[in-house]
């Protein structure tokens, strides 16, 4: 069975481009009906922090990510957070040091960067010399005696390494280019190699897909696969996202992470969407789908081997689309929160007029992107209309005086408001002042908005009710005489 995993550190929130390779991995398993482990990389003492795992996993599970094996649902193979695994590590690192295919280094710091500093001085490529390979036995006892401490290094054979990348086809490395490197670090945590390694091998990993920016790390993991006895797993290198200016993403080209998104009110399905269209596409090339259509159709070969570009307004794009089409129930229920800390709507449920509410907000969802931007959406239902300058002078001329007297006494004639009456009502003020398109509805909108683009009038219309209508256009009357 087809066995894929996403090993993130939990050194931060997580951001767009990591949950994309989470996405992928998701999907790929799906495709194959596979399984998705979930192993958490948190040997990085210093930096793991438990409430970024805690943040990780309610992020996955909001996207809709759901996998086999993981550190809250457990599994045969765990455990998955690799600080309750530093045993396995160091029984497997002891094996190495018996079998001659790894020894100790007791260079320091400080003259493995002076080594590497003379490297570029002259030409040569900053990799280790290594030099503790072939200490004698008089040198270890020596160094031992001294107390120094000292890492554990891996013996690079030197040998082409080829293997078969699913995206980028045949990759060969010349390993007599690389230096021993460290599998065990001096304090007894196990370096992102050796961990990947042995964890990808006790978790029987089949496939192991991930960012491009791992691909020089690939020959590495090949060779302790090897040592591992083990057959390596397919790999597939995934391009990298970028920022508009072609560097790396970050927040200032709008990527927040996942949990900002959240924050943000953007729905979890129209940010996946998006993600999956960071690298790959459909072959009709379109660009909004379920996730259920894709899953027999998707071919990891498929994916391109050039960056992709983040762009924040096909994602808003995109994720309007979905607010438009989710169900009235489910945006009202995910908005309320938004009114409430807005002050907009009672704190007490029970007094939620949910019926206004929806009515409100099927107005206004054509113009959100995500449901944060709701609050300054609806505000002209639930606060008084301030209108600018620039405004106060339009309504002040004569055709727009014109134009709102008329309907201000058609307002009078009438003891309700609706949609349809709302529109018999403009055909009367435009056959009365002979102004129609956007001359008479401007003036209207303005006064009852403050706004010169918004949701249908005779919706605004509606929600506000003939009472607020009339007060709305009454004030603004006074102010615009007053203004001359």
């Amino acid at each position: 069975m087809i066995r894929v995993r996403f090993a993130p550190s939990p050194t931060g929130l997580l951001h767009i481009g990591n949950a994309r390779m989470a996405v992928f991995n998701w999907l790929f398993a799906k495709r194959h009906k596979g399984a998705f482990i979930l192993r958490i990389e948190d040997t990085d003492v210093a930096r793991s922090e438990k409430r970024f795992m805690t943040q990780l996993i309610e992020d996955l599970h909001w996207l809709g990510l759901t996998w086999q094996e993981g550190p809250d649902v457990g599994g045969q193979h765990g455990p998955y957070l690799q600080s309750e695994r530093l045993h396995i590590y160091n029984d497997i690192c002891q094996k190495f040091l018996k079998e001659g295919i790894a020894y100790r280094c007791y260079c320091t710091p400080e003259e493995l960067e002076e080594r590497r500093q003379i490297a570029k001085l002259t030409g040569k490529p900053p990799r280790y010399d290594n030099r503790c390979r072939t200490l004698t036995d008089t040198q270890k006892n020596a160094f031992e005696t001294s107390g120094l401490s000292f890492t554990i290094r891996f013996k690079v054979p030197d040998e082409l390494v080829t293997f078969d990348d699913l995206i980028r086809g045949t990759c060969q490395f010349d390993m007599s280019l690389t230096g021993d490197f460290v599998i065990m670090r001096s304090d007894g945590t196990p370096s992102f190699h050796f961990a990947v390694a042995v964890d990808d091998t006790l978790m029987n990993i089949t496939h192991v897909i991930r960012g491009e920016d791992h691909l020089s790390n690939t020959p590495n993991h090949i060779l302790l696969f090897h040592a591992l006895k083990q057959k390596p797993p397919q790999f597939a290198h995934l391009s990298l996202t970028m920022g508009a200016d072609r560097t790396l993403l970050s927040k200032r080209h709008g990527a927040f992470s996942i949990s900002e998104y959240r924050k943000l009110g953007y729905l979890p399905e129209g940010l996946l969407n998006y993600m999956m269209l960071l690298g790959w596409s459909l072959k009709d090339k379109k660009e909004k789908f379920m996730i259920g259509d894709i899953i027999d159709t998707f071919e990891i070969s498929s994916m391109s081997k050039s960056a992709s570009v983040f762009d924040q307004q096909k994602l808003d794009w995109l994720s309007g689309q979905y607010i438009r089409e989710t169900d009235l129930e489910r945006l009202t229920n995910l908005s309320i929160p938004y009114l409430q800390t807005a002050g907009f709507i009672s704190t007490d449920e029970t007094k939620i007029d949910r019926s206004k509410l929806k009515i409100i907000l099927d107005a206004i969802r054509s113009n959100i992107s995500c449901l944060s931007q709701i609050v300054r959406e609806v505000d002209i239902f639930f606060k008084d209309v301030v209108i600018s300058d620039s405004h106060v002078e339009f309504l002040s001329s004569e055709t727009s005086q014109s134009i709102l007297s008329t309907f201000y006494i058609n307002l009078q004639k009438l003891n309700t408001l609706s949609p349809d009456i709302f529109k018999e009502v403009l055909k009367t003020v435009q056959k009365e002042t002979k102004v129609n398109g956007k001359g008479l509805y401007m003036p209207i909108r303005i006064a009852l908005t403050g706004r010169e683009h918004g949701p249908e009038l005779y919706s605004i219309a509606n929600i506000l009710g003939i009472n607020t209508c009339r007060k709305r256009i009454e004030r603004f009357l006074s102010m615009c005489r007053n203004f001359k």
